[in-house]
């Protein structure tokens, strides 16, 4: 997950540019900054990005800029609009991921308005969203076993604490500062990758 905070001197696409080049393969523009022009552009450059290299581009909180740009799909939070409505604007092909935060009940109700995957969080401290509330790892031991789409971690992740989360269910991780925050960035993804191909995960 992309923050034009962190991208200051470096240039955002060439922060994603780097994260691609090392493997990453799923790519969320999160821009807060209200700038239309700005995120208009800006979302323009990464997805050229990531069909360069083969990944897809998720845009946070905007179904209408995913759907100008033609991105890959459109993550959802509590303020966005309802979800079927999304999915009936952007279609079948698109991919939609909900924001659940500590509350398994709203990931049912995801799974059942046809979302591509949930997301809880956040489960570590986080200078990204420091008010966020707590997400108990159990979450993702249920989602593991009860949901048929994919859950993903979000909140102060780093390769330290990641596996632990992997071994309780995450399919996928969200990180922001721990990738876009290091100063390897390209070192930094490859050791998230790593996580996934050492982390025993739990039986459901």
């Amino acid at each position: 997950m992309t923050d034009p905070a962190l991208a200051a001197g470096q240039g955002l696409d060439n922060q994603v540019r780097q994260a691609l080049r090392a493997g990453t393969r799923l790519i969320q523009y999160r821009d807060k900054s209200g700038d239309a022009g700005k995120r208009l552009r800006e979302a323009r450059e990464l997805l050229a990005l990531c069909r360069n290299h083969g990944a897809a581009l998720i845009i946070n909180d905007d179904a209408d800029l995913a759907l100008e740009i033609g991105a890959d799909g459109v993550h959802l939070g509590r303020d966005d609009p309802d979800l079927r409505a999304t999915r009936a604007r952007l279609g079948t092909r698109r991919i939609i991921g909900v924001s659940c935060y500590n509350r398994f009940d709203l990931a049912l109700e995801a799974q059942r308005e046809g979302a591509d995957y949930v997301a809880f969080g956040r489960f570590f401290p986080s200078s990204s969203k420091p008010g966020a509330v707590q997400a108990d790892p159990a979450l993702l031991h249920r989602a593991r076993r009860e949901l048929g789409i994919p859950a993903v971690a979000i909140g102060g992740i780093t390769p330290e604490n990641g596996g632990a989360l992997i071994e309780a269910g995450a399919d996928m991780l969200a990180v922001i500062h721990g990738v876009f925050g290091q100063p390897d960035i390209a070192a930094a993804c490859t050791a998230f990758h790593r996580l996934f191909e050492q982390t025993e995960v739990s039986a459901p």
